[in-house]
């Protein structure tokens, strides 16, 4: 049985569609219309909007221009405004930008990090190091991803004590939060709880947030697993958009309009309006030419 009491009254989403979802797309999304999905995810009461990365674009072409999406974008005082960087060129690239917050990526698998970056996990780590140093004396927060922490596309399953292991690497170094990630969506609820035991056995649940891939229709449910364990943070992304370019059959990340609607009726607050959100949805899929991964929003668009 669940019991209401036992849950968060508040749940903040970090909107991820711009970024992880868009950097997936296999034709090119212009800056005006990346521009016109960032503003209207603004007027919905979002409060943090990963808006771009700055990565190479000979790895990742669609994320170009994301110096220039964050020029044009119509800025609300409330919203953190963020961007994944995944080494102190990006990171410069994007304080120029005035990104509000950045973000570094890491793995709990060894085989998934040298294919992603090319490199060892602890190599990846101090990779970040300069990020650290220079977001410090800036007074910029990083927030810290580590991937494939409920299956990895290359070793399957991943000890529970990998993923502690990375997160401790990155809240050591100054991350304020972790986003555990399933990468490949093959994390079910048990296996969702059983990580969050062992993770909040060595970690306060204010420093971790969850994002799920919905490969198999099971982002939901891992949802409802993590509330029950007192997680309050989810990543989610408009319309389902999204996957991963280096995880095999990965489809799109949780859609932000599905988390949205369970937990309105839930009463689980968010402070976003759920039809703003499914018009951008619908918008945002109209100009990629594809259908809406939401559930809901199809329904209230048939």
């Amino acid at each position: 049985m669940i019991n209401r009491a036992d849950l968060p009254e508040f749940v903040e989403i970090v909107e991820v569609g711009p970024r992880d979802g868009l950097q997936n797309e296999k034709s090119l999304v212009s800056v005006e219309d990346k521009v016109a999905l960032v503003d209207q995810l603004s007027a919905t009461g979002l409060s943090k909007i990963e808006v771009g990365s700055f990565v190479s674009p000979k790895w990742v072409p669609q994320m170009a221009n994301s110096d220039q999406v964050l020029a044009q974008i119509k800025r609300h005082q409330n919203i953190c405004y963020s961007a994944l960087t995944p080494n102190l060129r990006g990171f410069e690239d994007a304080v120029d930008a005035n990104v509000d917050e950045v973000a570094v990526f890491g793995a709990a698998s060894e085989s998934f990090t040298q294919k992603n970056i090319n490199c060892s996990i602890a190599e990846s780590l101090e990779r970040f190091s300069p990020i650290f140093t220079e977001a410090k004396k800036r007074n910029i927060p990083v927030r810290g991803y580590v991937s494939c922490v409920l299956g990895c596309p290359y070793e399957g399953q991943i000890s529970h004590q990998s993923v502690i292991d990375v997160c401790d690497s990155l809240l050591n170094m100054g991350c304020y939060q972790i986003s555990l990630g399933d990468t490949i969506g093959v994390g079910t609820p048990l296996a969702t709880q059983a990580l969050l035991s062992a993770v909040l056995s060595r970690f306060p649940k204010e420093k971790i947030a969850m994002h799920f891939h919905d490969t198999y229709g099971q982002a939901l449910a891992n949802v409802l697993a993590s509330l029950q364990q007192g997680i309050a943070c989810f990543d989610a992304s408009v319309a389902g958009l999204g996957g991963c370019p280096y995880a095999k059959g990965a489809s799109g990340n949780l859609a932000t309009e599905d988390l949205i609607y369970m937990l309105n009726n839930m009463q689980i607050n968010t402070g976003v309006d759920l039809d703003l959100l499914i018009a951008a949805g619908q918008d945002i899929s109209q100009k990629l030419q594809r259908l809406n991964n939401s559930k809901v929003g199809q329904a209230c668009s048939s």
